[in-house]
């Protein structure tokens, strides 16, 4: 057999074998890609659009950012198109999207919770690990947190005080604090109060703490029973639970303190398959937006996991192996 008959029968060989493949394993992802994330995520998540948007050129990936909970309901409740949800916690893609909304929730990233200031914020010299529950129920001192019912990070921060008040043993410190904290500092998310402490407007702040290294904040690290940020002391943070509204009028929901694990799920009704995928598949990269979440002081977890082999086998198969079944 001669070579140009050897190089003609291998060239059919490969055509016939690409025609039985689907045909967006070939296609370039191409259009409008809807990408809801947690405020949190806003920096990190730029640096992705960047990135992807040069890989694919012809995608337009359009970000959409807030607290996690207001989202998710945004798709849920009011019906707006998504292809993409990143929650600052995982467990409100399982409370309010799936299963009506989605099939998989993979956990990608960790997290912890910090007390941020500016050097005008009022003892900004003095505060520590040690006094600064102290120092937040001082006259004059205004600090402040997002919203529980619509931000994680809002209801995490009342958590955080709950459990300081476990942890230092002191009765009644969490209604203390509370009661020099007026609600006109309770805002709808959390990077909402990063302006305010760089304005001076607001001394304190609680935030992630990817949050605080991506805006040059200054913060307070707490003891790791205080922080949420280590999942070994999942059964101490269990102690904090938090009330927020529901889904309904008049209905609530009890939030269990827990780590700080986010979350990311494929929407059902994606208006752009193909690019969610695309996208997810860089997400969920070591070398592409995992990375970039690592070198954002935000901990990613390397692979990706979900919680059973039922959910995974949900996962579109360029997916599987980024992932793996860890509860």
């Amino acid at each position: 057999m001669g070579k140009g008959l050897v190089r003609h029968v291998f060239v059919m060989v490969c055509l016939a074998a690409a025609a039985m493949l689907p045909s967006s394993a070939f296609a370039a992802p191409a259009g409008k890609l809807i990408v809801f994330h947690a405020g949190s995520l806003a920096v990190p998540f730029q640096a992705m659009e960047k990135a992807f948007e040069a890989k694919y050129p012809a995608v337009d990936v359009q970000r959409e950012a807030g607290g996690s909970t207001k989202m998710a309901r945004l798709i849920s409740e009011v019906g707006k198109p998504a292809d993409i949800m990143a929650s600052a916690d995982y467990t409100v893609i399982d409370k309010t999207l799936i299963p009506d909304n989605a099939a998989v929730n993979i956990r990608f990233a960790t997290n912890q919770l910090v007390l941020c200031y500016t050097d005008k914020s009022k003892f900004a010299k003095e505060i520590n690990a040690d006094n600064w529950y102290k120092i937040l129920q001082r006259k004059g001192v205004v600090w402040g947190h997002s919203d529980p019912n619509l931000d994680p990070c809002g209801y995490r921060s009342l958590m955080v005080l709950q459990l300081a008040e476990k942890f230092h043993e002191i009765p009644g410190l969490y209604n203390k604090l509370l009661a020099n904290r007026p609600k006109e500092n309770v805002r709808p998310k959390s990077v909402e109060l990063i302006t305010l402490l760089q304005n001076g407007d607001m001394d304190y702040a609680w935030e992630y703490r990817s949050v605080a290294v991506q805006h040059g904040l200054k913060y307070v690290t707490l003891d790791d029973h205080i922080n949420l940020g280590n999942y070994q002391l999942d059964d101490f943070y269990k102690q904090a639970t938090v009330q927020v509204t529901g889904d309904k009028p008049g209905t609530f929901i009890t939030r269990v303190g827990g780590s700080v694990t986010y979350g990311v799920t494929l929407i059902n009704e994606a208006p752009n398959p193909e690019a969610a995928e695309a996208f997810m598949a860089y997400l969920l990269d070591p070398e592409g937006g995992l990375k970039i979440l690592d070198e954002m002081g935000q901990p990613a977890f390397i692979p990706a996991r979900v919680p059973s082999d039922e959910m995974h086998s949900k996962l579109p198969a360029t997916l599987r192996p980024l992932v793996e079944v860890r509860k």
